[in-house]
């Protein structure tokens, strides 16, 4: 394989984005930068001599001045020619023009005043300027920020593009050399630079765009962040020119609005509406040969002068035409947005740029995508607004007509001519399909034309769109905050912490779950709860509940006796259950009627294991009966001996109708020889006739089923212990 040619006093390949110039004599190519060459300067070469034969032949023959009206001025002056845009000659003539003033068409207004919601309400259809700053959100640099300090934040080695004004044609050079040519007093050529877009750059920090470019902005609002398209910026651009740099009629690209804001210096605007007319002569213009021999302004009815001086903002909207002339040297910094007020409006300068074959590099980056990315995000909007009743207004129903027109076309386009902009995740016929089913139900429901916008539409979009934001952040709040413990949580969470107390050794006191749970519940008390937790003792855990919630509990134990108890104090729709549990107390348990009362006790053993303190927690859901003995002692110590009252009716039924826990729930010492027996429940020893179960007994009442069988995924204390720990029958050990 042959090596690739070398060129250049630096003998290194050929660089297509590095500038080159060709010695006349040895016909070898040079880096303009090794030879001390810039572009701009190359084309005012006439004869080029390369430093080898610079010594033999002299140094490079120049082009020689024959007028100052052309972009080429070695043509002869002979007065037959016209003025083209951006000599000397054009620059004079330009400052003796007399046009409208902008004054006509200029809304002045304070910062605070420029806000999405008024342009909303009174569209955005002429040029605004404001020059109280507050209240616009605008952030620049002060004024003294100089073009040194653009090189300082930016990098001297960045490569621009630069405008020759009196050619109008563009060259690319360092940041440092056209830093160099600006701080120069003698500039024998006019340059001026208005593509710098920084905001990849240190100096974005120092700028931030007005808040109505950046509420309003398409990028910022509806480019996704996973999108396979770089996401565009156009928002931040410095532009630095000197005196009478000038840029001739155009219209941004895609039809965007724009922001300047004269940081020092001064600047005058030519603008000229888009009205159809005007829009169809600029076409025209645009397109012939002459184009730098006529000036725009005189081929329309009206064209306005306006000044903006230092310190100034000027937002002009979708598609005026305008010409920029910079009468003295100035620093500005300026962006551009596309907006949902001008939808139909920024799709026509799409198309029109298209006609003309504008290139790639004065285009829109992606426009054609992020009209996409709009599309399907106004889908959601207007289904927002058909959900809510609410008519959306005008701009938009004819913005999205004017959307699903282009969309279209795009798509019969891309069988001849594949640019494939359209989204990997966005379903192209899909989507034109449902857009086209809002807007037919907004004519058939609301009009042809959707809803005017008038404030009191606004205000309840507004308000709509208010309130559907505000549920979504409570959704994620609730998502994201920590959810309340249920009472079955509760329950499940003390559980697992007395078992972890009895696992690890001696029972402490954790102050610190303690303050957590309480903090959480200690909201709400009454006055039959307070009574019936402080009749317990210290060593229990408390449940406070309301209507079948856990207000508040509290869990202490005595570390002297290493005992632990629990109180679980539940209503069920007036029912009472009261569960005590403790490692020195033994009892039964019994259902009465609907109430259940039942209490799982067992001595703590010298060396506790998981398998052993396990056991006496599940006798809670009934898994476990204690022996006969036992029984037969908690019925004692309860004061069962004798169950009816002078009514007929047992103790325990009698405190119950009284809504009233049952003294039997209460803890009482038992004997420590005291033992529990493992049994099935059908093995049972027989039950005084007053405690046994009924053959069928009624499910159980509580909140949740209302008295029904309880729904699937609706489980009882007793099967949701049961899927925590399953019983193995064969080991007798829960595991």
């Amino acid at each position: 394989m042959a090596a690739a040619p070398l060129y250049c006093v630096c003998r290194q390949p050929y660089d297509v984005s590095r500038f080159m110039i060709e010695c006349d004599i040895c016909k070898d190519w040079f880096h303009g930068s090794c030879v001390q060459v810039e572009e701009h300067h190359a084309v005012d070469i006439d004869v080029y001599h390369c430093p080898n034969c610079d010594v033999v032949h002299g140094p490079s023959l120049m082009k020689r001045r024959n007028n100052w009206h052309r972009h080429d001025y070695t043509e002869p002056d002979d007065g037959s020619k016209p003025v083209q845009a951006g000599t000397s000659v054009f620059i004079k003539e330009l400052q003796n023009r007399t046009f409208a003033s902008g004054e006509e068409i200029l809304m002045r207004m304070n910062g605070e005043q420029v806000t999405p919601r008024y342009l909303e309400r009174h569209s955005f259809n002429y040029p605004i300027v404001v020059t109280e700053m507050e209240g616009l959100g605008l952030k620049l640099p002060a004024p003294t920020f100089s073009v040194k300090d653009v090189e300082q934040y930016v990098g001297g080695d960045k490569v621009i593009d630069v405008i020759d004004v009196a050619r109008q044609a563009d060259s690319k050079m360092k940041l440092s050399e056209f830093i160099k040519y600006f701080t120069k007093s003698h500039r024998p050529k006019v340059l001026n630079l208005i593509s710098l877009e920084f905001s990849d750059t240190k100096m974005s920090e120092l700028v931030e765009v007005p808040d109505v470019a950046q509420k309003m902005s398409w990028v910022e609002n509806y480019w996704p962040d996973d999108s396979f398209f770089p996401k565009p910026f156009v928002q931040k651009y410095c532009l630095m020119g000197v005196r009478d740099s000038y840029t001739d009629f155009h219209i941004d690209f895609g039809g965007t609005s724009v922001w300047y804001h004269v940081l020092w210096g001064e600047k005058i605007f030519y603008l000229i509406k888009p009205t159809p007319a005007n829009l169809a002569l600029y076409e025209a213009w645009s397109s012939s040969p002459n184009q730098s021999e006529v000036f725009f302004g005189d081929k329309v009815d009206k064209c306005y002068k306006c000044v903006v001086p230092q310190g100034t903002t000027l937002l002009i909207p979708t598609g005026w035409i305008h010409a920029v002339l910079t009468s003295q040297d100035c620093m500005a910094f300026g962006g551009n947005f596309l907006h949902n007020l001008n939808i139909g409006m920024q799709l026509r300068c799409y198309e029109m740029e298209r006609r003309l074959k504008t290139p790639d590099l004065f285009k829109f980056p992606y426009f054609e995508a992020i009209c996409w990315y709009v599309a399907k995000n106004l889908l959601e909007m207007l289904k927002e607004l058909r959900e809510d009743n609410c008519p959306p207004p005008t701009y938009l129903v004819e913005g999205v007509k004017a959307l699903i027109s282009a969309l279209k076309t795009w798509l019969k386009r891309e069988v001849t001519e594949p640019t494939s902009e359209v989204p990997d995740n966005i379903r192209p016929n899909h989507l034109i399909k449902e857009l086209t089913k809002e807007i037919r139900y907004v004519e058939v429901t609301f009009g042809s034309n959707g809803c005017p916008a008038t404030r009191s539409t606004l205000e309840r979009l507004c308000q709509a769109r208010r309130a559907r934001r505000a549920a979504r952040r409570l959704r994620e709040q609730q998502r994201q905050a920590p959810k309340l413990p249920s009472n079955l949580d509760i329950l499940e969470q003390h559980t697992r912490e007395v078992l972890k107390r009895l696992e690890v050794g001696p029972l402490e006191e954790d102050q610190a779950f303690c303050a957590k749970v309480h903090g959480k519940l200690n909201k709400v008390s009454t006055a039959s709860a307070a009574a019936a937790a402080e009749s317990l003792e210290d060593n229990h855990l408390r449940l406070m509940l309301v209507n079948g919630r856990i207000i508040r509990w509290e869990f202490t134990t005595l570390l002297s006796t290493l005992q632990c108890c629990c109180v679980v104090h539940l209503i069920y729709q007036g029912s009472v259950v009261i569960c005590s549990c403790s490692w020195k107390k033994k009892s039964g348990h019994k259902y009465r009627n609907n109430h259940i009362v039942f209490s799982i006790c067992r001595d703590r053993p010298t060396s506790p294991s998981t398998e052993e303190a396990i056991q006496g927690m599940l006798s809670m859901a009934g898994l476990l009966c204690p022996s006969k003995d036992a029984a037969q002692h908690q019925c004692r110590l309860q004061g069962d001996k004798s169950p009816m009252d002078s009514q007929g009716n047992s103790s325990s039924e009698a405190w119950d109708n009284q809504g009233l826990p049952s003294p039997l729930s209460r803890s009482h010492a038992t004997s420590p020889e005291t033992e529990y027996q493992y049994c099935d429940p059908s093995m049972s020893p027989p039950l005084h006739p007053s405690k046994r179960h009924a053959p069928n007994p009624p499910p159980i009442s509580n909140q949740a089923t209302k008295g029904k069988r309880p729904k699937k995924g609706m489980a009882t204390a007793k099967q949701r212990l049961g899927k925590i720990l399953k019983l193995n029958r064969h080991s007798r050990v829960f595991v």
